[in-house]
C-alpha cells in the first residue's frame, strides 16, 4: 500500500511539473496563434494518429503509417488557410470532395500493393483513414477557435479557446474527486471501471461553474459578447460529451490491453490519453460559437 502511495505522489508530481510548464507554453502558442499554432496542432494530429495506429498493430493490424501520418499532418493548415486567406477558402471548399476522393483511393490502392489477404486488408485500410480524422482532424477545429473572428496576438481569441479547455479540465477533476467522494453505480464498468456516475454529474457541476466565471468577469473583460444562456449550455454539452470522449478513448486502450496511449507526456501517458475528452469538445465547442454568434 505505502508503495502504491509513493507511485501515486511521484505520479502527481511529475502531472504537476510537466502542467507547470506545459500551460504557460500552451498559453503564448495560442497568443501568437498563426503558424506556431498550426504547426503544434499538426504535431499533435501526427503524435495522436502514431499512438492510434500503435493500438491497431498490437492485434495485427497495420495500417500505412505514410498515408495516415501524412494525412494527420495536413488537416491543421487545411483548417487554417481558408480562415485568413479568402482565395484559400474558395480553393478548399471547390476541391475538398475530389481530394477526400483520391485520398481513399490511393489508400486502397496502397492496400491493394502492400496487403495479402491474410493481412486484414479491410482492417488496414479502416485504421489508415480513421486514424488520421480522429486524432488529426478533430483536433483542427481549435484553429477555427482561435481565428474565426480573431486575429494573431489577441488574448480574446486565447480565452475563446481556453474556455472549453477550461470547462473540459475542471469537469474531468471534478469527476475525478466526486466520484472517489460520493461513490455509488458505475459509469462504465466493462470500459472504465473506476468512472462513476456520481462522479460524472459532479464533472458537469463544475463545467457549468466555469461557465459562471467565464461568463460574468473573463468574457466581459475582454469585451466579447457572450450571455450566460448560451455559455452555460455550452458547458453542460461540453462536460457531458467530453466524458463520451474519454470514454471512447478508454474503450480503443481496452481492446489494445494499454493502461496509456504512450509514455509521452510524463505523468500523463500519451497525446490521446490527453486529449480524449478535447476530441469531442473542440469541434463542438466550434459549432456551438458559430451557432450563438460567439466567434
Amino acid at each position: 500500500m505505502d508503495a502504491g502511495r509513493q507511485a501515486d505522489r511521484a505520479n502527481l508530481v511529475r502531472r504537476i511539473a510537466f502542467a507547470a510548464v506545459a500551460i504557460p507554453l500552451a498559453l503564448g502558442v495560442v497568443w501568437l496563434g498563426g503558424w506556431l499554432l498550426v504547426a503544434l496542432v499538426a504535431v499533435i494530429g501526427v503524435l495522436g494518429t502514431r499512438e492510434l495506429l500503435d493500438f491497431g498493430t498490437r492485434h495485427g493490424v497495420r495500417g500505412s503509417a505514410g498515408i495516415a501520418l501524412a494525412t494527420a499532418a495536413v488537416f491543421a493548415p487545411l483548417a487554417y488557410l481558408p480562415l485568413v486567406d479568402a482565395g484559400a477558402a474558395t480553393v478548399v471548399r471547390t476541391w475538398w470532395p475530389y481530394a477526400a476522393a483520391l485520398w481513399l483511393l490511393a489508400t486502397l490502392t496502397w492496400a491493394l500493393a502492400a496487403r495479402a489477404p491474410g493481412d486484414r486488408p479491410l482492417g488496414a485500410v479502416a485504421l489508415t483513414l480513421f486514424a488520421p480524422l480522429y486524432a488529426g482532424a478533430l483536433p483542427a477545429f481549435l484553429l477555427v477557435l482561435r481565428h474565426g473572428s480573431q486575429p494573431t496576438r489577441s488574448w480574446a481569441g486565447v480565452w475563446l479557446v481556453f474556455f472549453p479547455l477550461v470547462v473540459t479540465w475542471i469537469c474531468d477533476t471534478a469527476a475525478m474527486f466526486g466520484g472517489r467522494a460520493l461513490k455509488g453505480p458505475r459509469l462504465a464498468p466493462t470500459v472504465s471501471p473506476g468512472k462513476t456516475r456520481s462522479g460524472s454529474a459532479a464533472g458537469v457541476v463544475g463545467g457549468l461553474l466555469v461557465a459562471l466565471v467565464f461568463a460574468l468577469w473573463v468574457f466581459p473583460s475582454l469585451g466579447l459578447r457572450a450571455p450566460l444562456g448560451p455559455l452555460l449550455l455550452m458547458a453542460a454539452v461540453w462536460s457531458t460529451l467530453g466524458q463520451v470522449g474519454d470514454l471512447a478513448e478508454s474503450l480503443f486502450k481496452r481492446e489494445a490491453g494499454v493502461k496509456d496511449s504512450s509514455a509521452l507526456i510524463p505523468g500523463h501517458g500519451g497525446v490521446l490519453d490527453r486529449f480524449d475528452s478535447l476530441y469531442f469538445v473542440v469541434p463542438l465547442a466550434a459549432a456551438l460559437y458559430r451557432l450563438f454568434g460567439i466567434a
